[in-house]
């Protein structure tokens, strides 16, 4: 007799739950259609916790190990199979809530061998030691579990009967309804319709789709050769036309032009058509109104559509996700019943507003998954992004508009609505429910992941959060104002010279490597970074000042006048080289240094190297002419007035070093200014703006020049030298000009690549790599250090810890630029901000 084949269908996340007595050969059958980790059997988990798969004195301990195994693998989205005999009822039970704790289906695959057959196998087995009446058992509980299955929670129950049975089976893995990962766009998601089937097809036209007509001229479908549309739900109640919408959307659907998920008024409507009894409120009357015009062909049709439209869609590999009322990342790609619910109706706190409407949890502003989230269900008056996620309903039913956006673009489309069709239950209001200017300390406190178009999930630590917590509470400025903090300078690779411990030659390698070979050599400005922020209208900005200058760390670098002062000489400057003009911008945002280092840092020059220099050049002469008396009279001290003296000329050496770094300055005379990076321009924090660093660095640099030409009092130029990496020639000359820089006291050059924002293997390349003099790093590592004992000691230094902080720190800056072009909310741009002062307490030498 031959047995055909039988294929058993298994979701990919799922957990499978073997059932069968002892001896029905459920491990065998685990093995050969499952990998050996995603199965967890309970005689493994004996041994584990008894040394003995046989003990079953060792069970209870056995299955709470195997439950917490599953437990972590089904959160991890990992399908897993638990092999025991899983014959009674209670040990199912266990194992069908582990499922629906974790939103993932639970199926049973039934191994029904006969009992004789089951006692013959476990007598061959020197580790089974019971009999026959255990095998009896088994078998007996598990032909009266049987009919109970699905009763019990399992969504699918696979029963093989007999040993050929068991033998044919093959196992299917299939794809959640939900899980369109291979579904990779362009899509154009668009928000909730409501009946509103002209502003619809305004849409689409505007999307570029050619709307296909039936006889009667009913829109029946629509195309576009190169985008496919998404459906956020509701598409019906409320408006005048919900038959038309539905018509429109289902030919699309039906000839792959569009998905569609479910919302909960079609989940409503669908109630009703079926009889049920439901409330005749939010627009069902007149849903139901529209369809008694209809042919019931098309009202089945209607029907079988509505009902079958899934709660929510995983796309693009992961990277995008649609439901109606939003979802948070614990549930993407699930299937239960609890997702469904939060697909369909969000979360609420089972209260009502004044507006009698229910009153719901804010999951986007604690949403911090990798996915976009687009959504809809919540009408509001424009769609902003919080938190990678956007809702789209712009309450077009409402008088509002509908929107859609453009995947991957992230891009805005809508038409307003042709009228008022139903009166809103409550005003329109921003998205988020929170003032976009309002910072919460739950935003930035404890241990948090920041997701970045550049460099995705960046932790920032909760020790690390609480120092930057009590540096942005205690010194720095207004923080609506900091829109940026720079990223720390990554330093080169160490040298192999032996009396220098960096060089160009390893910045032209570094950046050759990561096949980048046109690069830019800028000057080192011996002064403080700077940001400055400027605006056209000097009564402009957060606080009606017009303008800012702040640290790395935030901090202003320049009481109030003297900021008005120096930001009144930037507005002028900008205004008179037409910067404002030409980036048709009221807002300008640069990078820069302002000179000189004491302006800034003037007690550490005083408390610290003056200090160590004065002691240094008042201990060490005098030292040196007692050894010279010495070694006059005969002693032999020549070994010690060598290093002595070595030691006073050093001490020279280093007091020349800092000194290059003082001026005198009288308020704001001495003071220069040089702008090397345009980072940002428009209307401000919270308009619509632009970032620059996508412009290579000559344009940057451009505009740099035409501030110091309009006011070379101000500003003072950053002189370049372009290289090709791949070029000896050009390298050779590189190095001649640091060379030249270095020798006449300059501190170094940063070597950046051209093109500036340059994508790596793992994200962006190093934005800069500086290479330092061998006198200026007698200031950060002390006079002495060029002795070779200290240069070796020095050539161990590490350099990963700090690299890994310039590159988080790089990516963390581009994202809050984005995030300011895009006019996000203070508190989204402020995240990114406060996540670099964070990184900036990490434990890593300041010397590099």
């Amino acid at each position: 007799m031959t047995t055909t084949t039988r294929e058993l269908a298994v979701p990919q996340l799922s957990l499978v739950v073997l059932i069968g007595a002892s001896g029905s050969g459920k491990s065998t059958f685990a093995a050969t259609h499952f990998k050996p980790t995603e199965v967890l059997s309970s005689d493994y988990c004996r041994g584990l916790v008894a040394d003995d798969e046989s003990d079953q004195s060792a069970t209870p301990d056995a299955f709470d190990v195997l439950h917490y195994i599953a437990g972590k693998r089904l959160a991890a989205g990992r399908l897993t199979v638990v092999d025991a005999t899983n014959v009674q009822r209670h040990a199912r039970e266990k194992l069908v809530a582990l499922a629906r704790e974790h939103d993932v289906l639970p199926v049973a695959i039934v191994l029904d061998v006969p009992e004789a057959v089951c006692v013959a196998r476990n007598e061959a087995r020197a580790d089974r030691g019971f009999g026959a009446p255990v095998v009896r058992r088994h078998v007996r509980d598990l032909r009266g579990s049987l009919k109970h299955l699905q009763r019990e929670g399992f969504r699918t129950v696979h029963v093989l009967r007999g040993e050929d049975a068991v033998a044919a089976a093959t196992v299917r893995r299939e794809r959640l309804f939900n899980d369109l990962r291979h579904e990779r766009g362009p899509f154009d998601v668009i928000g909730d319709v409501h009946g509103c089937r002209s502003e619809l097809e305004s849409l689409l036209d505007r999307l570029g789709y050619a709307i296909e007509r039936d006889a009667a001229g009913r829109a029946v479908g629509a195309h576009h050769p190169g985008r496919r549309a998404v459906f956020v739900g509701d598409l019906v109640d409320r408006g005048p036309d919900t038959p038309g919408v539905l018509r429109l959307v289902m030919g699309m659907v039906a000839a792959g032009d569009a998905f569609c998920v479910s919302g909960n008024h079609e989940a409503k409507l669908v109630r009703a058509l079926r009889g049920r009894q439901v409330q005749l409120r939010n627009g069902l009357a007149e849903s139901l109104e529209q369809f008694e015009a209809e042919p019931q062909e098309f009202r089945d049709r209607a029907l079988r559509f509505m009902d079958g439209l899934i709660a929510h869609y995983v796309l693009d590999d992961g990277a995008l996700v649609v439901s109606h009322a939003g979802i948070p990342e614990k549930y993407h790609g699930r299937a239960s019943g609890r997702v469904r619910s939060f697909c369909l109706y969000g979360d609420t706190t089972g209260e009502t507003d004044e507006h009698g409407l229910p009153v719901r949890l804010p999951w986007a502003e604690d949403y911090r998954g990798t996915a976009m989230v687009l959504y809809g269900h919540t009408p509001v008056a424009e769609a902003i992004w919080v938190n990678n996620t956007m809702c789209l309903d712009t309450g077009a039913v409402f008088g509002g508009k509908l929107t859609a956006l453009r995947y991957p673009e992230k891009e805005l489309v809508s038409v307003p609505a042709e009228r008022e069709h139903y009166e809103p239950p409550r005003p329109l209001t921003a998205a988020g429910g929170r003032d976009s200017d309002v910072l919460d300390i739950e935003d930035v406190a404890g241990t948090r992941v920041i997701e970045t178009g550049y460099q995705p999930r960046i932790m920032v630590r909760e020790e690390n959060a609480a120092a930057a917590l009590e540096v942005m509470s205690r010194f720095a400025m207004d923080p609506r104002w900091l829109v940026y903090l720079p990223p720390t300078m990554a330093p080169v690779a160490t040298s192999d010279r032996p009396d220098l411990l960096e060089h160009p030659d390893q910045a032209f390698g570094q950046y050759l490597a990561d096949g980048v070979t046109r690069v830019v050599c800028e000057e080192k400005h011996m002064g403080s970074r700077a940001v400055v922020s400027v605006f056209r209208d000097d009564a402009a900005g957060p606080d009606g000042t017009g303008g800012a200058i702040w640290t790395r760390t935030g901090r202003a670098f320049l009481d109030g006048d003297l900021t008005a002062a120096l930001t009144g000489q930037v507005r002028a400057a900008a205004e008179k080289s037409g910067l404002f003009d030409e980036l048709e911008a009221s807002w300008l945002l640069f990078d820069a240094e302002l000179l000189p280092w004491s302006a800034k840092a003037g007690s550490l020059l005083r408390d610290q190297y003056a200090a160590v220099g004065a002691a240094a050049r008042g201990a060490l002469p005098a030292a040196v002419s007692e050894l010279e008396r010495a070694a006059s009279s005969g002693l032999d001290v020549g070994h010690l007035l060598d290093r002595t003296r070595a030691r006073a000329a050093n001490a020279a050496a280093y007091v020349d070093a800092y000194r290059r770094y003082v001026w005198e300055t009288d308020g704001l005379d001495g003071v220069r200014l040089a702008p090397f990076q345009l980072l940002a321009s428009g209307d401000g924090p919270g308009g619509a703006g632009a970032a620059h660093h996508t412009r290579p660095h000559t344009w940057h640099l451009a505009l740099a020049d035409r501030l110091v030409e309009a006011d070379p009092a101000t500003f003072t130029p950053t002189r370049r030298l372009f290289v090709d990496t791949s070029d000896p020639a050009s390298c050779a000359a590189g190095v001649d000009w640091w060379t030249e820089l270095t020798a006449s006291g300059g501190e170094g050059m940063v070597v950046k690549p051209a093109d500036n924002l340059v994508d790596g293997r793992r994200g962006p390349v190093q934005p800069g790599l500086k290479v330092r003099g061998r006198e200026y790093l007698r200031i950060i590592y002390g006079p002495d250090y060029t002795e070779p004992h200290h240069l070796e000691r020095l050539r161990k230094r590490g350099l990963g810890r700090k690299r890994s902080m310039a590159q988080r720190e790089y990516a963390l800056g581009l994202e809050a630029l984005d995030r300011v072009a895009a006019g996000d909310p203070l508190w989204r741009i402020h995240e990114c901000v406060f996540a670099v002062l964070a990184l900036e307490s990490e434990p890593v030498d300041p010397r590099l």
